[in-house]
């Protein structure tokens, strides 16, 4: 069964990890594992330093004649990559629940979200618009035209293996940009059965491939070039917080631009109105889909303390049901295997995720919650506790008479630390205008 997913893929024994119109790759190999039952699918080779310096020059190279094809032309190419994706959409999705662990359910609708995107971008490629406007100079008019950055350097986490390529992806080649992934090391296979996919569609149409190249390699080599090379003017990353400081700190010491989607820790609050019936499957699905790895997980629920034992009660009975399996199965298994090795269960045998109880907490209660993948409750109790004095940095100023708890905090710019960004549309298209 496996063998005919990867057939269809053009997947074989042995992959080559680098692609800019050709493939290459003389790195290490790289044994790529399914989760689900922990046996080999296949090995990538990947690619060097030296090969990424390769793919990179070919695709800036590509980049300089794409952003020369008019708007509505390059939304056209991406439409056809759209209805390639959807013509293979049933032997992709089951390839990334081979491969990440996901159901298939899951896996065909993460295909299904590059189609959406696809469909987006034509939309856009004829809304490219810019400004014009008066001048002081007689019979003269200022014109605003946006122009491409270049090569858009995409990296991608094991969860999403194939989506998040296409956010970036489908936006930048609209814009007139070229796209260098850099998959996760865990999820390759994905990544070069897409890139196949997008290749066919460009030579169809005339055009350098290389507008969608590709890179497997390890982080700390291969990844680390990436963010440091000058050549790519925009990192977009997704994974944990602490990939995240990494890639604005590299990225913006060289005043690159970055789009970072990082991990959260979500939680869902019930009120005593809330209607059971919407909050069970809400919790469910948030907690149990693709096994609780996604960077919108269900991690924390705030509940009321009048309802707190009705919900935990009813949560109980509904993890019961939670089916725990093979996850190319669709008819046995609501939830399927861990991509994480650290928490990969047997499929067959109690998973920590299956019992809300596991690893929770009250506010009340003197032990910790557990992390990272236990819901945590907190009942909305009072407490006796004193309230903490604000920090000194986010006191009132200035104040000489209210204290600290009974004045408001006053309103200002966004102090979390975290890198501002634009929008995907914005940053792939954006220089400064002309």
């Amino acid at each position: 069964m496996y063998q005919d997913i990867l057939k269809s893929l053009g997947i074989e024994e042995s992959n080559s990890g680098g692609f800019a119109g050709e493939w290459v790759g003389s790195g290490p190999e790289l044994e790529v594992l399914t989760p689900i039952d922990g046996s080999r699918i296949a090995v990538v080779q990947q690619v060097t330093e030296e090969e990424y310096d390769e793919i990179v020059d070919r695709a800036h190279a590509a980049f300089l004649e794409w952003r020369k094809v008019p708007a509505p032309r390059r939304g056209d190419i991406v439409r056809q990559v759209g209805n390639a994706l959807r013509e293979k959409k049933e032997a992709l999705g089951a390839l990334v629940s081979l491969e990440m662990g996901k159901i298939v359910a899951e896996g065909e609708g993460e295909v299904q979200e590059m189609v959406d995107i696809c469909d987006f971008a034509v939309g856009l490629s004829r809304q490219l618009y810019g400004l014009t406007m008066p001048s002081e100079r007689p019979d003269h008019r200022m014109m605003e035209q946006w122009h491409p950055l270049g090569v858009v350097g995409v990296i991608s986490a094991f969860n999403f293996p194939v989506a998040v390529w296409s956010w970036n992806a489908a936006l930048a080649a609209v814009c007139g940009d070229a796209t260098l992934w850099k998959p996760a090391s865990g999820t390759p296979l994905t990544a070069i059965a897409v890139t196949k996919i997008a290749a066919e569609v460009c030579r169809e149409n005339h055009v350098d491939p290389a507008i969608f190249s590709l890179v497997v390699g390890k982080g700390s080599t291969v990844g680390d070039r990436l963010l440091h090379d000058k050549r790519i003017p925009l990192v977009s990353a997704t994974g944990s917080c602490a990939v995240g400081k990494r890639v604005a700190k590299v990225v913006g010491e060289r005043f690159g631009k970055m789009i970072l989607e990082l991990g959260g820790n979500n939680a869902i609050i019930v009120t005593p109105h809330a209607e059971m019936g919407m909050v069970l499957p809400a919790i469910l699905f948030g907690a149990v889909g693709t096994a609780g790895q996604r960077c919108t997980s269900t991690r924390r629920i705030i509940a009321h303390a009048s309802i707190k034992d009705q919900l935990v009660e009813r949560l109980v009975r509904a993890y019961e049901d939670v089916r725990i399996g093979d996850s190319l199965d669709p008819g046995r298994s609501s939830t399927g295997a861990s991509a994480s090795r650290a928490t990969t269960t047997p499929v067959g045998t109690t998973s920590p995720r299956a019992s809300p109880r596991r690893g929770t907490s009250t506010r009340s209660s003197r032990t910790r919650p557990s992390r990272p993948s236990s819901t945590s409750w907190s009942t909305g109790a009072p407490t006796r506790r004193r309230p903490r004095p604000w920090p000194r940095w986010k006191r009132p100023w200035p104040s000489t008479t209210a204290s600290p708890r009974d004045s408001p905090p006053p309103s200002s710019p966004n102090t979390c630390g975290r890198p501002s960004t634009s929008s995907p549309t914005a940053a792939a298209t954006a220089g400064s205008p002309t």
